[in-house]
């Protein structure tokens, strides 16, 4: 039986992003599916698909379970705040 995943290249938040550690910046999205990022690279983050680059971050962690994703990830820059 084969498993879908998609490998990603970078963070689509549509605003479901939630901070777990306000002091490192590190913030934890769930996703639909299973999607594979880079870990401990720099990618770029968006609100949407079409919508410009909000900041660049570093996924840490990504969890994978019940056809669901969970990534973990520290920005390590924002490029605005709105």
């Amino acid at each position: 039986m084969s498993v879908p995943f998609s490998m990603e290249w970078r963070i689509i938040t549509e605003g479901r992003e939630r901070r777990i550690d306000e002091t490192n910046n590190t913030f934890e999205i769930e996703f639909d599916g299973y999607k594979l990022f880079p870990i401990d690279e720099p990618i770029d983050v968006k609100r949407y698909p079409s919508s410009e680059q909000i900041g660049t971050a570093k996924v840490v962690k990504i969890s994978l379970y019940e056809n669901r994703t969970i990534c973990t990830y520290q920005l390590i820059s924002l490029h605005n705040v709105n």
